[in-house]
């Protein structure tokens, strides 16, 4: 039986149980993208804090998550956090393991962003009387996230791509579900290329939207 024909007779059963799985990708990546943000700026500006104790936690943090496999990281906390007395959920799992691994990503790009800023601005805040808190949060931020949306938008990406892990631990999300399609029908050339063109119609236009946003960039400066 050719390519096509398999295509034409069972095309839409694989591509609808594929969309199905679709919802549970979304919902594992939209909050681990929240919870890297916000753990991610934790990490930079303790990354940048005058206290050597406080870099060297945001130091080791980020190269250990950089440094080992996100599904490393996710079986340590499915299988290993037990152990200690919690037992996560495959969603809860999914979420913190994504959120962490990403934030070490995100904590960089957050620095480098931060740094970007002209050490005039933040001068500028001081003589107005404002405290480095203040100045970081009205001053700085502001317009280091407007340099670091593109970079922001490129991590959603692959945060998304990422998702394809979590089968692992118990998700049944896209690849789950390409999985039992391939044990289920043995057409596994057919069901992995629909579940790569699935993601493709996702990433490509927020491929586009990073691009757009890059471009936007350069005319403010």
């Amino acid at each position: 039986m050719s390519f096509l024909q398999i295509l034409d007779q069972q095309g839409w059963y694989f591509l609808v149980t594929l969309l199905s799985g679709w919802p549970a990708t979304i919902s594992v990546a939209i909050p681990s993208f929240f919870f890297a943000l916000i753990f991610g700026l934790v990490l930079a500006l303790l990354r940048m804090a005058r206290s050597r104790l406080s870099r060297g936690f945001a130091i080791a943090y980020i190269e250990f998550f950089r440094g080992t496999p996100a599904l490393v990281q996710l079986f340590v906390i499915y299988f290993g956090l037990p152990d200690l007395g919690y037992s996560p959920s495959p969603f809860q799992a999914a979420v913190i393991g994504l959120g962490m691994n990403g934030a070490a990503y995100l904590a960089e790009i957050y620095r480098a962003g931060i740094e970007s800023i002209h050490q005039g601005q933040k001068e500028a805040a001081f003589a107005l009387g404002m405290t480095p808190t203040r100045a970081m949060r009205y001053i700085v931020l502001p317009q280091a996230i407007r340099v670091m949306t593109p970079a922001l938008t490129n991590f959603a990406i692959v945060l998304l791509k990422d998702t394809s892990i979590i089968f692992a631990v118990g998700v049944v999300e896209v690849m789950a579900l390409a999985r039992n399609l391939v044990t289920e029908t043995l057409q596994s050339g057919v069901v992995y290329l629909m579940a790569g063109a699935l993601y493709l119609c996702v990433t490509i236009p927020m491929s586009h939207l990073a691009a757009r946003l890059e471009r936007n960039r350069r005319a403010w400066q």
